[in-house]
């Protein structure tokens, strides 16, 4: 085989998108596991293992190998605090996630009284509240990257990403030895913290390969992680098995205990799902291991975890996604059904499980000028993931930005020139209908309940080029959609911040995004650009960029009747000539990343600083150098 595309393939196989979840959680609980549908087999032994995935090599054609599927980057009402705190405060904000009672790691955790950061290498435990006696209390440093935390009462879940050479994880006399795996170790680390000042790490489980994403429910924290099952010696691939490391002890899985799917598109990756309790880590880790295409998009429900992996060519009409239901339910996990549905799907809000039935959002095809070349669909599954109703071929030539399913609603958002905001029934899964649509300049890449009939977007605002088919980004919108007449949706708030080359993280990460509707309270990190007429002699282009002017925390008011107004600004950055120094790029240990509350002050965190305000007059109460300078 040719050198040249031996390593292309190589670069694919260890390539693992890293994925980057308020909807309505499941008013339907499955009473026990299904049992598994004849999709999902076991591997008798590992020479059969051998020859499943070497054939399915064998059929894949190059082109598909390398075919460039790119990172699906993933993202209300905050979700009621978990059993972390029974200390006596009011209200304090939690990770934005998806599903209420299914958490979301995120590099900012809060309980109502401590804080918990992560910044690169490190995690810091802040003692937060009161404001006024903010004060760290200890800074642990690791030595890979941290990907995300959860606090669960007095445990703290750190993932941590690191490079690491192959070779034994045990210390003793004869150690297994491992095959030359070039991949990435996630580990997954528990600590005490009932002594905040003195974290102590009490378990330790180590995965080869690529973190995926994680959720934690109840006490159960479930960990994703991809494993390549290939690797290349001597010009000839050859197959490993997946392993698992606690606590220095290295665990090679067994061939019969990894489970597969005819229908795979190429089997080079294992997906190991991990279940870890955190308060009885004596109990050690359970896990079910698949034999997968590459993982994608996660979505996870009260008892199902989702996994998504491309098929064929995503970017032709012929692509599709397969996906795998795995039951969940403590530490007992099971791989129950596989499914597959035209199309790809962008992240995990495209994804939705209600009463028994999975809504998918995809999109076919490829946005070009011959509108017939790309699709966008809606799909309901049968909790054996086979298809029973669907909705096809919605705003032909676009592609989907944002999705958000809300009980029997879905709302989706396309582009190309002009923002079609859609309002979908899916009330009956075996017929879903299309009730209503919104053209408007600009569209959302989030798409966030205000109530039942108010839907808060975040994007971009655009303006439609004079040649050719497509549209110019602009500054960062924020719109406000009333659907309680759902066949006639209508933008009532609107507010656009910065010009061309304004940024949030929320465009690309729902967890930056905090919102309650108690305060009617909005707070969004940006990244302002300007432009400045009077450097310009000659008219504005819509192609132009504006110059930095401001990195912080926007904090809005926003109401229904009231619309969307900007109470005021909270920015770290002490040297405003950092923004005339930028050039075409603005990065700061001063970027705002993440803000929540505790009662009534409002924190905003940053590498190097965590700051208090007064709401809601915003008045500053202290700050705290998380690094000394």
């Amino acid at each position: 085989m040719d050198k040249t595309v031996t390593n292309m393939m190589l670069a694919v196989f260890l390539a693992v998108t890293i994925v980057t979840l308020p909807n309505i959680v499941a008013s339907v609980i499955k009473p026990s596991f299904l049992e598994p549908t004849n999709q999902i087999k076991t591997f008798y032994s590992q020479e059969e293992l051998t020859g499943f995935v070497l054939a399915g090599l064998r059929r894949a054609e190059v082109n598909r190998l390398i075919e460039p599927f790119g990172p699906q980057i993933f993202k209300g009402e905050i979700t009621a605090p978990t059993a972390a705190s029974s200390r006596d405060l009011t209200d304090y904000s939690t990770t934005n996630v998806q599903v209420a009672g299914v958490d979301e790691a995120d590099i900012v955790k809060s309980d109502g009284k401590f804080v918990y950061l992560a910044s690169r290498n490190r995690f810091v435990i802040v003692e937060a509240y009161p404001a006024e006696e903010m004060k760290v209390l200890s800074s642990t440093t690791i030595k890979g990257s941290i990907l995300g935390l959860y606090i669960n009462r007095d445990r703290l879940v750190v993932f941590e990403g690191a490079d690491y050479s192959p070779g034994p994880m045990s210390e003793s006399p004869r150690p297994k030895p491992m095959p030359p795996m070039w991949v990435h170790g996630v580990y997954l680390e528990i600590y005490d913290v009932s002594d905040r000042e003195r974290p102590r790490l009490i378990k330790e489980v180590r995965l080869n390969g690529d973190y995926v994403n994680s959720r934690m429910i109840g006490d159960y924290v479930y960990a994703i992680v991809s494993q390549p099952a290939l690797y290349w010696a001597e010009e000839k691939p050859k197959v490993t098995l997946p392993t698992i490391g606690v606590d220095g002890e290295a665990r090679e899985l067994p061939a019969t205990e990894i489970h597969y799917s005819e229908s795979s598109d190429i089997p080079a990756s294992y997906t190991l799902i991990v279940a870890m309790n955190t308060q009885a880590v004596g109990e050690g880790p359970k896990y079910e291991v698949v034999l997968t295409g590459y993982a994608t998009t996660l979505y996870v429900s009260a008892r199902d975890i989702y996994l998504t992996m491309p098929k064929g060519n995503w970017w032709s009409n012929e692509g599709s996604t397969i996906i795998h239901r795995i039951g969940i339910d403590g530490q007992r996990i099971l791989s129950e059904a596989n499914g597959e549905v035209p199309g790809r799907v962008l992240n995990q809000f495209s994804m939705d499980e209600h009463e028994g039935y999975l809504r998918v959002a995809t999109t076919t095809g490829q946005v070009t000028r011959d509108r017939t070349k790309s699709g966008n669909h809606v799909y309901v599954m049968d909790a054996r993931l086979n298809i029973v109703g669907k909705l096809e071929d919605l705003a032909p030539g676009e592609q989907i930005r944002s999705a958000r399913f809300m009980g029997d609603r879905c709302y989706l958002v396309t582009f190309k020139k002009i923002d079609p905001f859609f309002t979908i029934d899916v009330n009956n899964p075996r017929e879903p209908k299309l009730l209503g649509k919104l053209k408007i300049p600009g569209y959302s890449d989030y798409l966030h309940p205000y109530d039942e009939n108010y839907i808060i977007g975040i994007g971009k605002d655009t303006i439609e080029a004079k040649q050719g088919d497509f549209a110019w980004y602009q500054g960062l919108k924020v719109s406000l959609f009333d659907v309680t007449e759902v066949e006639n949706p209508k933008e009532v708030g609107k507010l656009i911040i910065g010009d061309r080359g304004t940024e949030s993280p929320i465009l690309r990460d729902h967890r930056a995004f905090l919102f309650t509707r108690r305060l009617n309270l909005l707070v969004i990190p940006v990244l302002e650009a300007k432009i400045f007429p009077e450097k310009y002699p000659t008219d504005i282009s819509p192609n132009m960029y504006g110059d930095y002017v401001f990195q912080g925390a926007f904090v809005l008011h926003l109401a229904p009747q009231e619309g969307i107004t900007v109470k005021g600004r909270i920015t770290h950055v002490e040297d405003p000539q950092a923004f005339l120094k930028s050039g075409s790029y603005f990065g700061s240990n001063h970027e705002i990343k993440r803000s929540f509350y505790i009662g009534n002050v409002l924190y905003t965190v940053s590498d190097e600083i965590i700051k208090a305000n007064n709401l809601p007059d915003l008045s500053e109460i202290s700050q705290l150098r998380l690094v000394a300078s």
